[in-house]
């Protein structure tokens, strides 16, 4: 690489392979449906991802066997935040993750209105461990409906010479989809969200009929979220196909699993089909 590039392409470069890394490390679902998108897309969903996954960390473990504290996990989570923000601004960050996401941020139309909440959403897990409806929605939006958000802004203007704002029928889904994809994930990590990190997000989801109405809320945001699947960009269908279809897999086998049973997770053959399934059609299938 640094025979073809120079300077802050060779730079840009750097940060965008380093964005990559943090995917291939840290997830197979979310990273095979990225696999999905179109060359335009793809290298911009990665840049969210990794910005995200590294301030989820801070919070969720890796600080603290390090031996942070709280109030030093708090201090660490802000200074990223303040990096990400004056990155956005002037277009370089000496953090690599940083960087890339920045640049796709500058190019899609990504700012504090976006990244604020989510830094917000990462803060409240160093000091709330119990949540009431409201903590929980308020903590969705941040953590999970507006990195959707990011995402869509990519969809509508990566390659665009400036940014436009996306229509609002796919801002609605694209929050569904995110809302769905962390209820989801609160219920597998009943356990673990409860004896290693001492969270409850669910407000006693580990009772059946509170698990059922959350099950049913989930379905219900897949089911919005599908609608609008149609209306996005041709090259970044059948990347949110396969992850809408591989968390309404995970939906369907969480209401056949008691709670606490452990990880529910879709076997690898599974995982395959659906997004094989996904390249043919480019439509979610219906919620069962």
């Amino acid at each position: 690489m640094s025979a073809s590039y120079t300077g802050l392409e060779l730079y840009d470069r750097t940060a965008a392979d380093a964005a990559a890394a943090v995917i291939s490390r840290y997830s197979t679902s979310f990273g095979l449906a990225t696999r999905l998108l179109g060359p335009r897309p793809r290298p911009h969903v990665r840049n969210v991802y990794a910005l995200v996954r590294v301030a989820d960390e801070i919070v969720d473990g890796p600080a603290s066997d390090a031996g942070l504290s709280p109030e030093q996990e708090r201090e660490v989570l802000d200074a990223l935040e303040a990096e990400t923000l004056r990155a956005i601004e002037r277009g370089f960050s000496s953090n690599l993750v940083v960087h890339a996401f920045a640049r796709t941020a500058r190019e899609c139309g990504i700012g504090a209105a976006l990244v604020t909440p989510f830094f917000a959403s990462m803060r409240t897990d160093i000091d709330t461990s119990s949540h009431d409806a409201g903590s929980h929605d308020a903590y969705v939006f941040g953590s999970a409906e507006v990195v959707g958000l990011m995402c869509l802004q990519v969809f509508v203007n990566a390659g665009r010479p400036s940014p436009r704002p996306a229509p609002d029928d796919l801002v609605e889904g694209a929050r569904r989809l995110g809302a769905a994809f962390q209820d989801v994930n609160f219920l597998r990590d009943l356990d673990d969200d409860a004896g290693r990190l001492g969270r409850d997000y669910l407000g006693g989801a580990d009772d059946d009929a509170r698990r059922v109405t959350v099950l049913d809320r989930i379905d219900a945001d897949l089911a919005a979220a599908a609608a609008v699947v149609p209306r996005l960009p041709r090259d970044c269908r059948r990347a949110v196909t396969t992850a809408h279809d591989l968390f309404a897999e995970l939906s369907h086998r969480l209401r056949r699993t008691p709670a606490r049973a452990g990880r529910v997770r879709v076997p690898d053959a599974v995982k395959v089909a659906l997004a094989a399934r996904a390249v043919v059609t480019s439509r979610p299938r219906s919620i069962r």
